[in-house]
């Protein structure tokens, strides 16, 4: 009786989930302008997206920053996984995974603040570029410091005791082993820069425009249909990454949750 409660207490509960997700996929094939009720089947709406200059245009930001952000945050990331891993200091992980659990709310303020008080700097792309590389370094260096705590430390022992010099025991030993717990951390920086909406809201300047930003000023006014088409493009996308990574590196993903 046991079980079977639970059973269905977990049913509802990825029906909550889940469900909103398939209203959205659902919808976007919805044959009105509309979406208070379902009329036919169309792909109309995936052609308006495909024609809609704003929209490409947003696409276009977020893939740039998101593709930069984390190509940067994925070396430097990394390199902070190596040090958190090697030199057990108190501090290092403290600095490097701050941004991870601080609520983004606050850490878009903090940027905010820091940019226009501190450095002066215009609000626009390179603003919230900085912004996503500050908050993905802490999830590529989880990452690979995951796949760094599951190795054997003999390996890169014996490496250094054939002559290997720092640089050969990485580019040699190191690198490859933690290659796959790299590239997840790379494809998850990817899948949280493109899909943030909150830090980018805070430190984008006027004119610039992300795929979440331009979501949420077109749903201010109604829900069509082509929101929710460029919404399933963009889940799509977004679990794709996720199933990859979770492939790539299973162990550095279970480590990070």
């Amino acid at each position: 009786m046991r079980n079977k409660w639970l059973w269905v207490a977990s049913v509802f509960v990825y029906a909550f989930l889940y469900l909103p997700l398939v209203i959205v996929i659902a919808y976007s094939f919805n044959d009105s302008r509309l979406n208070a009720e379902w009329v036919g089947f169309t792909l109309h709406w995936y052609q308006v997206l495909l024609n809609d200059e704003q929209m490409l245009r947003a696409a276009l930001n977020s893939l740039l920053i998101a593709c930069t952000a984390s190509g940067i945050a994925t070396v430097l990331g990394t390199m902070a996984g190596i040090a958190i891993h090697r030199y057990k200091l108190k501090l290092l992980p403290v600095l490097v995974i701050t941004p991870v659990a601080m609520p983004e709310i606050l850490l878009g303020v903090s940027l905010l603040l820091f940019f226009i008080q501190v450095l002066n700097l215009t609000l626009g792309m390179l603003s919230v570029l900085i912004a996503h590389i500050t908050f993905c370094i802490g999830f590529v260096a989880i990452i690979v410091r995951a796949r760094l705590a599951g190795m054997d430390e003999s390996i890169f022992e014996a490496a250094r005791d054939l002559g290997a010099t720092p640089w050969q025991t990485f580019r040699l030993v190191t690198l490859p082993l933690i290659l796959p717990g790299v590239i997840a951390g790379a494809l998850m920086a990817f899948t949280l820069s493109i899909d943030d909406f909150v830090i980018t809201f805070f430190t984008a300047g006027v004119g610039v425009a992300t795929l979440p930003l331009q979501i949420y000023s077109m749903i201010k006014i109604a829900v069509t249909p082509e929101v929710n088409a460029v919404s399933t493009l963009l889940m799509m996308l977004t679990l794709g990454m996720i199933v990859i990574a979770s492939r790539i590196s299973p162990e550095a993903i279970k480590g990070n949750a």
